[in-house]
């Protein structure tokens, strides 16, 4: 590890100015990047007492090798630019809140030819809509179960969809009017992504319009005396109303909101967020983050705003009229110019004090503080056995300080053709999945997996050495 003094900037030669910084490590990867309203008293608090930082902050000065700095115009470029290059490099000692992933959605493949819908927990998808969460488990799968019921999407694997095509026979939820059997072609790709969108709008919020449709076509069916049909629409009509009622009205039906909570210890944060549309809970997210810093709680609320509205892919993160919060983020001025820029719109921060908003912000709460709970209980173990791992793994190869970053290579191919390799890393004991590479082999080095090793391990490092002279 490198030692600040080594690379300290000279006061005198750090502007007064606001700015933002980029920390490197000795291999030239951004490490960490900060925004100050001066450049010169916050670069300076870094080094005056390494010794006397928080745990996180003395690593990454120590780890770090150099520091440089872009002065901007305002305070606003500084919010923007910083938010710009965390998104850009992804430093490991920037404050990242990452999603809690326990909870299932209701999704809707909209990319795909035939739409489908499923139940997903993980990383959310590119072209997919997302609705909930829904907890228990249990009840996700009973609107599943009463929504393909009048709209009858395609639930089924893409294998099961395939395995249909190929024998011209639907699966069961087929047979029995669950799914419109696009496998079979009962219905066009147009007719059966026109019914997806119907139920994405329906889960959106746009019931009434859905079940004032079937009511009509109810009273025609009565008129002409067909009360087989009327006594279906009326069961469809029951089932959707059971679907509408979960969604509870919490707050006035003209009330867009989002609504932010913390729990925090000296280590780590977790934050919840209620998204309410039209009165209604339409979704939730939750993230937790470890501290590297010693951060208020206002710089946190900052990092989580930008995090969350700066991202803009999921249509539960567009910005509503009103973004409610504990405390009011730092630079608050600026994060309300930069909200309002990206909406378009008037946006209100602010701290609710009394009534339904802060008694549903105390529900939030409650959620953020049950997820710290659960994360802390889940990481207990495992950094224990990670930190032994790191520490075992360097007193074998006898190196004088820990792997922080290990890169694992390997090749494969289908008889000697169709040579590829891959590229896993591995950082602080965790997979860095957003690192990991594929390479095509050909030519020469095809030949056999020496060869394509070498050839693999000699690409890697040009263009890390190419990256690297760049930078300088």
């Amino acid at each position: 590890m490198a030692n600040p003094v080594t690379y300290r900037p000279k006061t005198g030669e750090i502007p007064l100015d606001p700015g933002v910084y980029r920390f490197r490590d000795e291999h030239g990867r951004v490490i960490y990047v900060g925004k100050a309203k001066n450049l010169r008293s916050r670069l300076n608090s870094y080094f005056a007492n390494p010794q006397g930082l928080l745990a996180k902050t003395r690593t990454m000065v120590f780890t770090a090798a150099s520091v440089e700095w872009t002065v901007v115009g305002s305070e606003l470029e500084a919010l923007q630019l910083e938010y710009t290059w965390i998104k850009e490099f992804d430093p490991r000692f920037n404050v990242m809140f990452r999603d809690d992933k326990s909870y299932p959605y209701l999704a809707v493949t909209m990319g795909e030819k035939y739409p489908r819908v499923q139940v997903l927990r993980g990383d959310k998808k590119k072209d997919t809509r997302y609705f909930g969460p829904f907890y228990p488990a249990k009840a996700i799968r009973e609107t599943v179960d009463t929504m393909i019921r009048v709209f009858p999407v395609r639930t089924c694997s893409a294998g099961v969809f395939k395995r249909a095509e190929r024998t011209g026979r639907p699966c069961l939820l087929g047979y029995i009017d669950k799914c419109s059997a696009p496998c079979v072609g009962r219905i066009t790709p147009e007719d059966h992504r026109a019914l997806a969108e119907d139920f994405c709008d329906f889960m959106s919020g746009e019931a009434k319009k859905f079940i004032s449709g079937l009511e009509k076509k109810m009273a025609e069916a009565v008129a002409e005396l067909d009360y087989e049909s009327a006594a279906r629409l009326r069961d469809d009509i029951a089932a959707l109303r059971r679907v509408f009622e979960r969604n509870t009205v919490v707050l006035s039906e003209d009330t867009d909101a989002d609504i932010f909570a913390l729990k925090e210890d000296e280590l780590e944060a977790a934050a919840q967020v209620f998204h309410v549309r039209g009165g209604r809970i339409r979704g939730q997210r939750g993230w937790v983050v470890e501290k590297v810093e010693d951060m208020e709680t206002p710089d946190l609320v900052e990092h989580l705003l930008q995090q969350v509205y700066g991202e803009g892919n999921s249509s539960n993160e567009q910005i509503p009229r009103e973004v409610l919060v504990p405390v009011l983020p730092s630079n608050s001025d600026q994060m309300l110019e930069w909200l309002r820029g990206l909406r378009g719109a008037r946006v209100d921060v602010r701290v609710p004090q009394r009534g339904d908003k802060a008694t549903l912000m105390g529900t939030v709460e409650q959620n953020a503080a049950d997820a710290l709970r659960l994360h802390k209980s889940r990481r207990a173990g495992d950094i224990t056995t990670r930190s032994a791992a790191l520490q075992e793994l360097q007193e074998a190869l006898d190196l004088p300080q820990p792997l922080m970053r290990i890169e694992c290579f390997d090749i494969s191919h289908v008889q000697g053709t169709n040579v590829v390799a891959s590229m896993v890393v591995v950082e602080d004991g965790l997979p860095r999945k957003s690192e990991y590479r594929k390479f095509s082999i050909t030519g020469d080095a095809a030949r056999d997996d020496t060869a394509s090793m070498y050839d693999v391990i000699y690409r890697r490092f040009r263009n890390y050495l190419a990256y690297k002279a760049g930078d300088t």
